[in-house]
């Protein structure tokens, strides 16, 4: 296992990409009310084989992406990625280090603005969630999203009853990539008598495996958490 730091960059822009018709919005609509049933702060996998063949321009999102990219100093990289479509209703405080701690999360959101912002709480940043933001960030900083007027996960500001599902395009970049290494100021090999205790990828604070507060988002550790 290799330790490296955590970057609290955010690479975003708004890029130009194309609105999707109202038979994907249409289905879009059915999956994530019926069949993923989103409860606030709920993120989950959504189907993209479907959305590729009902919506072909969805194409010109991945070229547009893959161009800014480029504009980054990172051609090719997008294209060696698995990309994935995803859906949230709001989402809790979170790092996703134990699954994707040796990518970069590089997210393209499809829909209109909801009145909803990417939150990252240790460094502030706030990114208004519109058609074509695009973001990239390192999965290991923790990250919600929560509505514009609060500083906190607040399940009822996103109840059910209202519209906040936020349908995004999503891709893992490897993190030991030389080009996203270096935009995101990735330092590797930082704590090597560390990572030789671990098997799993995990991010630590303070000497120990740290946990996000989900609705603060404020860091924990493992050793200030009661155990059960």
């Amino acid at each position: 296992m290799r330790s490296r730091s955590v970057s609290d960059i955010v690479l975003t822009a708004t890029l130009d990409v194309p609105v999707p018709g109202a038979p994907v919005l249409a289905d879009w609509q059915r999956e994530t009310s019926t069949r993923l049933a989103l409860e606030p702060g709920d993120v989950e996998v959504m189907p993209l084989a479907r959305t590729q063949v009902r919506w072909p321009e969805y194409k010109r999102c991945v070229q547009a992406m893959s161009d800014w990219l480029c504009a980054l100093g990172l051609p090719d990289v997008l294209a060696d990625s698995d990309m994935a479509l995803m859906a949230c209703r709001g989402a809790r405080y979170h790092h996703d280090a134990e699954q994707y701690g040796a990518a970069a999360f590089c997210n393209l959101f499809l829909g209109e603005d909801k009145g909803m912002d990417l939150h990252f709480p240790n460094t502030g940043r706030r990114i208004p969630l519109k058609h074509g933001t695009a973001v990239i960030f390192d999965t290991c900083q923790p990250h919600g999203v929560i509505h514009r007027s609060s500083d906190r996960f607040i399940a009822e500001a996103v109840s059910p009853d209202q519209s906040f599902t936020q349908i995004f395009l999503t891709w893992e970049l490897p993190i030991e990539n030389a080009g996203v290494a270096d935009a995101l100021k990735v330092v590797f090999d930082i704590a090597g008598s560390a990572s030789l205790q671990v098997e799993d990828e995990q991010v630590w604070f303070n000497g120990a495996p740290g946990i996000v507060c989900p609705e603060s988002g404020r860091w924990l550790t493992s050793l200030s958490v009661p155990s059960a």
